[in-house]
């Protein structure tokens, strides 16, 4: 079954919501993330800027997305469905917002939860954790990688 990693365009948005929603860690709602200032318009507002969100693609199905904030050099989120966990969608879509965001910087970070499964999986991609944040979560960083030229 082949994935296809693009650039989120206006009409994933629904779908984009629909795995944000369903995961098994970090789990937030629809009015959850509306508190938090994340609706279908602000994501809307966040594409007619630049193109800093990609999803997976199975079969026609989004199956995962990951988004970044483009003027703070941050990996904002990056979701999978929990019934395509371990099949390498979550790093194919970090990747490909750590490609993104070292065009513009040499350094990148983001914030999870420091006791997830998310913080070892970062980890796993390189990631420093660089600090504790009194909430919990933990601040990881990344270095763009060194040319071998």
């Amino acid at each position: 079954m082949m994935i296809s990693i693009r650039d989120a365009i206006n009409d994933d948005i629904p779908a984009i919501f629909e795995v944000r929603t369903n995961v098994r860690e970090n789990h937030l709602s629809v009015e959850q993330l509306a508190e938090m200032g994340i609706t279908f318009e602000t994501i809307r507002e966040a594409l007619r800027q630049h193109p800093c969100i990609w999803v997976a693609e199975q079969e026609g199905r989004i199956v995962g997305f990951s988004m970044v904030d483009v003027e703070d050099a941050c990996l904002f989120a990056a979701f999978v469905r929990p019934d395509r966990e371990g099949l390498g969608i979550g790093r194919q879509l970090v990747e490909r917002a750590e490609a993104f965001l070292f065009e513009r910087y040499s350094s990148i970070w983001l914030e999870t939860d420091g006791s997830s499964r998310a913080a070892g999986f970062y980890e796993r991609l390189g990631w420093k954790r660089i600090e504790g944040l009194e909430s919990g979560d933990a601040r990881f960083e990344k270095d763009r990688p060194r040319s071998s030229g």
